[in-house]
């Protein structure tokens, strides 16, 4: 028997932002094996996204990792983000400008 996905706190006000600002969101975390959280679509680009809560500002996100993430990170052949923030995931998609922090 397959149980629900955990995921972190932050993940729906992260996906409602994303969708507000216009982008497609497909929820992924129910694959497991490390596969990240979110497939964005925005502007014609895609972005797979893992959405992590409570980063330190000014660390390395990839520390917040789980090993099997960080398994599934290291296999990937394209690119992988890991936001933990509203901010941090408009500003990756583009949808607002960077604030520099």
């Amino acid at each position: 028997m397959r149980h629900r996905p955990r995921t972190d706190g932050n993940q729906g006000v992260i996906v409602e932002a994303l969708i507000a600002a216009g982008a497609s969101v497909q929820i992924l975390a129910g694959v497991g094996m490390g596969c990240p959280d979110l497939l964005v679509g925005f502007r014609g680009v895609n972005y797979l996204i893992e959405v992590k809560a409570r980063i330190k500002p000014g660390t390395n996100a990839d520390k917040y990792l789980t090993p099997d993430e960080l398994k599934w990170h290291e296999y990937w052949k394209g690119q992988v983000w890991t936001v933990g923030s509203v901010q941090g995931a408009l500003e990756l998609i583009g949808a607002v400008e960077r604030t520099g922090t």
